[in-house]
């Protein structure tokens, strides 16, 4: 009943959120790919954290499957990129944005399957790659744990689960966060404001540690690992935006590979999370 209940205030939340974006948007993105890339994964966290490791160069010719593909930005990227993508999500307008995108790229290599990705049939061991950019953290522990017993079968032998998604390893850190007003969100103090706003929330209460996402990795694959993100680029949400506040993220990305591990972790803010090997096919 919780999973039924927190994937239908999902697909209300995007269908919601999505109706409004217009597929030009994104179309003048991805005409102007190398750039955008060349900046995005600099500065932004989560196209950083995503395409750590030369990411992009890896996907001509490989067969992806993105869950929960959002505004489907990420998705058409990776088809300009050479990667034959199926798009999923659960909200109807992620589809028709993708669709309304392509056909004006001219791109045939990307395909879109909205809906519970639990339910949807797939053949086994038909991907090379399955990714998701803030995916896992919108689900239940008992539907991630379905979700990730279903990627593990879903990928070849030597496939590759990548995912982006939020890092809760220090409780304190993530009260202090709370604290701070964000657009569209009340800080914690505002009791009532930040109530009301939890209710509308669409992510479920559950652990988002990186501990977590490794003990859950590793019922499924034989090498699951994390890559704390942010431990100081979370300070940039104090500064106004605009160039200074961009400039100071890219410092932070270059920087924060020189401290120590055990505080890169402790402090993050995000990370990636990357699963090989599936059991299932051992």
């Amino acid at each position: 009943e919780e999973t039924v209940s927190s994937l239908h205030k999902n697909e209300q939340h995007y269908d919601s959120k999505y109706a409004s974006i217009h597929a030009g948007c994104l179309v003048r993105i991805v005409r102007n790919l190398d750039s955008f890339l060349a900046d995005a994964i600099l500065t932004d966290t989560s196209w950083h954290g995503l395409y750590q490791g030369g990411f992009a160069g890896k996907l001509a010719g490989k067969r992806v499957l993105e869950l929960g593909c959002g505004d489907g930005l990420n998705a058409l990227v990776m088809a300009s990129l050479g990667a034959d993508v199926v798009a999923n999500d659960i909200s109807k307008e992620s589809g028709r944005i993708i669709r309304e995108a392509a056909d004006e790229l001219g791109l045939k290599n990307i395909h879109t399957a909205t809906g519970d990705f639990q339910t949807l049939p797939f053949d086994t061991q038909s991907f090379d790659l399955v990714v998701g950019k803030a995916f896992l953290h919108h689900l239940t522990h008992e539907l991630e744990d379905l979700y990730l017993a279903k990627v593990a079968a879903l990928l070849k032998a030597d496939g590759e689960a990548r995912f982006f998604e939020p890092a809760v390893n220090s409780q304190t850190l993530d009260n202090l966060r709370w604290l701070v007003p964000v657009s569209g969100r009340p800080s914690s103090l505002s009791r009532k404001a930040f109530a009301a706003w939890k209710l509308e929330d669409p992510h479920p209460d559950r652990d988002n540690s990186s501990k977590h996402y490794r003990e859950v990795g590793n019922r499924y694959f034989a090498e699951a690992r994390t890559s704390p993100i942010g431990s100081i680029e979370r300070l940039c949400r104090l500064l106004p935006k605009g160039r200074f506040n961009r400039a100071y993220r890219r410092w932070a990305h270059r920087t924060e590979v020189y401290l120590p591990m055990m505080f890169r972790e402790l402090a993050a803010r995000s990370q990636l999370i990357v699963y090989r090997q599936p059991l299932a096919q051992r």
